[in-house]
């Protein structure tokens, strides 16, 4: 995709999956660690939201945002059958369909955000500006 990246891999505790804990276990700040949700809207079907830890997402925002009247999170059991990847180690890149990506428009402040890279335990290091580029990713006010 022409973006750099680094990896960076951390030890699970698989009681405690938050990307809050995994800001903690990189040594970053978790205003800068994303994580990444998916959703399905009631027009134009699945996408995945990127949002800093410790905040919501605004599922109204992220309707409004997509074209939708309305989002909701999917069903825990329908994220693997959707994106190929199990809850904790979720990430917009590389999935198994490319889905719409929206991503919080306060990532584009920072110049490096980190971004699960597809498994439990590991983030990619990336701008938000390569993240936009390798996902198509559209900016707004989605989190609260």
């Amino acid at each position: 995709m022409g973006v750099e990246y680094e990896l960076r891999c951390f030890d699970v505790d698989e009681s405690d999956l938050s990307a809050e804990r995994a800001a903690d276990e990189i040594g970053m700040p978790r205003e800068v660690v994303y994580k990444t949700l998916v959703a399905r809207g009631d027009k134009t079907g699945v996408m995945e939201a990127c949002i800093p830890s410790g905040r919501e997402l605004d599922l109204k925002a992220l309707a409004a945002l997509s074209g939708n009247r309305s989002a909701s999170l999917v069903p825990l059991k329908e994220l693997t059958p959707l994106t190929g990847y199990v809850r904790g180690g979720c990430s917009p890149i590389g999935g198994k369909k490319p889905y719409p990506v929206f991503i919080s428009s306060d990532a584009l402040a920072h110049e490096r955000i980190a971004i699960n890279a597809g498994s439990r335990g590991m983030l990619f290091l990336m701008s938000p500006q390569d993240l936009v580029k390798a996902t198509g990713a559209v900016a707004g006010d989605i989190a609260r």
